[in-house]
């Protein structure tokens, strides 16, 4: 049975090839990040991962403006804080949005799962929408 990191290299390989100018890629990468994460986990990749996931869910981001908003991220700051990670994190899995037919369906469930994902570390919302705003300058 393929692991989840199996699945997510898969997924990976379509997202890659996605003809969508959006770049659906970035929000795989941040959903898989923040739903896997653990104790020893960067707190800069737990903090990308779930500022990328707000940015999609709650201001309708694409994929390439998330990766545009890390690299406006990386330049200005070098640590970033810990936070605690949630026991359940969310009811969609690589393997459900791998196991989705091609094309519609499966973008539909990617974006599912990033909403799932991100619905998941609600206690870190405020703290990820404060730092958006001031490291992002956005209202």
């Amino acid at each position: 049975m393929p692991s989840d990191l199996d699945l997510y290299y898969e997924l990976s390989y379509y997202t890659l090839a996605h003809s969508s100018p959006s770049f659906i890629h970035q929000h795989i990468v941040d959903a898989f990040t923040a739903q896997q994460a653990d104790a020893g986990t960067k707190p800069i990749a737990i903090v990308f991962a779930l500022i990328g996931l707000y940015l999609h869910v709650e201001r309708n981001f694409t994929g390439r403006q998330v990766q545009k908003a890390h690299m406006q991220m990386a330049k200005k700051r070098k640590l970033w804080p810990g936070l605690p990670l949630p026991k359940e994190r969310g009811n969609i899995t690589v393997g459900d949005v791998l196991a989705a037919a091609q094309g519609q369906s499966r973008d539909e469930l990617i974006h599912q799962w990033c909403v799932s994902v991100w619905n998941s570390w609600a206690q870190s919302r405020e703290q990820i929408v404060a730092l958006a705003r001031s490291e992002l300058d956005i209202g």
